[in-house]
C-alpha cells in the first residue's frame, strides 16, 4: 500500500513538473492589409531580435499605415519609405525611412527563398543601416544569403503578395493580437 502511495506522489510530480513547464511564446505575426487582400508574416525574433523589435515598434506605431510599394520587380517587392506618402516625390523613392536605423548588423544564417521577408539597406550602406523598408520575396534569391537580415516569412498571403503593383498602399498594418488602436 504504502508503495502505491510513493508511486502515485511521485507520479503527480512528474505530472505536474511537465505542467509547470511553459510552451515558448508564439513569434509576433504581422499583418499587412492591402487592398488586393493580406499578407501575415511570422516574424524571427530569435534570429535577428532588433530588428524583429525594432519594425514591431514601427508597426506599433502606425508607421506603415498609408505606405506605397515602391519597387516592385518579379522576384520581390519594397515598402517602407515614408516618402511614398507623397505621388509629387515618386523621383526620390526608396530613400526615405523612420529616420532611425536598427544601428546593429543582424546577418541572416536563413536562405532567402520565396515567402522570406528581408530587411532593406542600401548598397552604399552597411546591414547596421537598415530601417524602415523591408522586402518580400517573390522568388528565391540565394544572392541576398549572408548579406541581409531575414526578419520573417510570409505564412498567409503569398498570392496577394504576386499581386501587389508599383504604388499600390498599405491600408493597415498591424500586430496580430494587438488591442485595436
Amino acid at each position: 500500500m504504502l508503495g502505491l502511495v510513493v508511486a502515485v506522489a511521485v507520479a503527480g510530480i512528474v505530472v505536474s513538473g511537465a505542467q509547470s513547464k511553459e510552451a515558448p511564446a508564439a513569434a509576433p505575426v504581422i499583418v499587412v492589409d492591402t487592398a488586393k487582400g493580406t499578407i501575415e508574416i511570422e516574424t524571427f525574433p530569435q534570429d535577428a531580435p532588433k530588428a524583429v523589435a525594432h519594425v514591431l515598434e514601427l508597426v506599433r506605431r502606425g508607421f506603415y499605415r498609408g505606405l506605397r510599394f515602391h519597387w516592385v520587380q518579379p522576384g520581390v517587392i519594397q515598402v517602407g519609405d515614408p516618402l511614398t506618402r507623397d505621388m509629387s516625390k515618386m523621383d526620390k523613392w526608396g530613400a526615405g525611412g523612420s529616420g532611425s536605423p536598427v544601428g546593429v548588423a543582424e546577418i541572416s544564417k536563413r536562405t532567402f527563398a520565396r515567402g522570406i521577408v528581408g530587411l532593406f539597406y542600401r548598397t552604399t550602406a552597411t546591414a547596421k543601416d537598415s530601417d524602415s523598408q523591408f522586402f518580400i520575396l517573390r522568388i528565391g534569391n540565394p544572392a541576398l544569403d549572408g548579406k541581409y537580415v531575414a526578419i520573417g516569412r510570409v505564412t498567409k498571403g503569398m498570392d496577394v503578395a504576386d499581386k501587389i503593383e508599383m504604388t499600390d498602399a498599405l491600408k493597415m498594418v498591424s500586430v496580430k493580437g494587438d488591442p485595436p488602436k
